[in-house]
């Protein structure tokens, strides 16, 4: 399969929904882009404005649209929608 869409993260390297999330995403060989947020006020104010005002860590976005969080991701991967908003079959 190869990747179709955009794929970004904002992240906090200590957090355990993060890490689990790139866990799924490194897992199905996606190449995406991280926004590491830690201690960066402003970079999550910013990363809130795309989520419609969420400011928990992860966020994953696929082609500019908001997906969730990890149990949201997680969730569409286990309806096999997650690889379908991502790859070309």
């Amino acid at each position: 399969m190869k990747q179709k869409s955009k794929v970004e993260i904002y992240t906090w390297d200590t957090c355990p929904y993060c890490k689990k999330l790139i866990g799924l995403l490194d897992s199905k060989g996606v190449q995406y882009t991280r926004y590491k947020l830690d201690g960066d006020e402003e970079a999550r104010d910013k990363m809130a404005i795309r989520t419609g005002g969420k400011k928990s860590v992860p966020q994953l976005f696929i082609n500019d649209k908001h997906i969730g969080g990890c149990d949201d991701s997680h969730a569409l991967d286990a309806k096999g929608e997650l690889d379908t908003l991502i790859f070309e079959n």
